[in-house]
């Protein structure tokens, strides 16, 4: 039965050639004879459904008898863990590229004119002196209406960090 289901995995392309390129079948299991396939999106899925009936009598007409019982179909884009059989050998890390590393400062001089260009034509972000003195002026006076709303007998200056225990206190007053 196990094998069945990777033959199903295998030959899913011949079993349901419509739904091939956008629903993929990823489990067998042969217990319950469920055949899980994930769909690339919901119209798929809902293709998915409507053909179920086709699916499974095609599977089990691909396996030469009665393995498939149910079709599961996961939501779209979500793919359960792999089992043991489904895990293929890691593919071997690519050779290392041969050559020279590249630095800035081995770069072509074509790198250097196009930087230097760059540097010449970025602006550097200057405040407006007008804006920076009207933001000062703006946030002064929103604390002067704080204070004035909310009066606090132990005003702490420049708005140093008041200790843990006056903050404790106040909370709970």
């Amino acid at each position: 039965m196990p094998a069945a289901g990777a033959t199903l995995r295998e030959r899913w392309a011949a079993i349901a050639p419509e739904l091939a390129g956008h629903v993929a079948a990823v489990a067998y299991d042969p217990d319950s004879g469920w055949l899980t396939v994930c769909p690339e999106s919901t119209a798929w899925a809902t293709k998915t459904r409507l053909e179920q009936a086709h699916v499974i009598e095609a599977a089990n007409k691909a396996a030469g008898r009665t393995v498939v019982r149910t079709l599961r179909i996961l939501p779209p884009g979500t793919v359960p863990s792999p089992s043991p059989a489904d895990i293929t050998p890691p593919n071997p890390a690519p050779a290392a590229p041969s050559g020279p590393v590249k630095t800035r400062e081995k770069a072509s001089p074509g790198f250097h004119q196009a930087l230097t260009a760059h540097q010449a034509a970025a602006s550097v972000h200057r405040t407006d002196p007008g804006i920076a003195t009207t933001v000062e002026r703006q946030t002064r006076a929103m604390r002067e209406l704080s204070r004035r709303a909310i009066p606090d007998t132990d005003v702490v200056l420049d708005d140093a960090p008041a200790s843990i225990g006056q903050a404790r206190f106040e909370h709970r007053r």
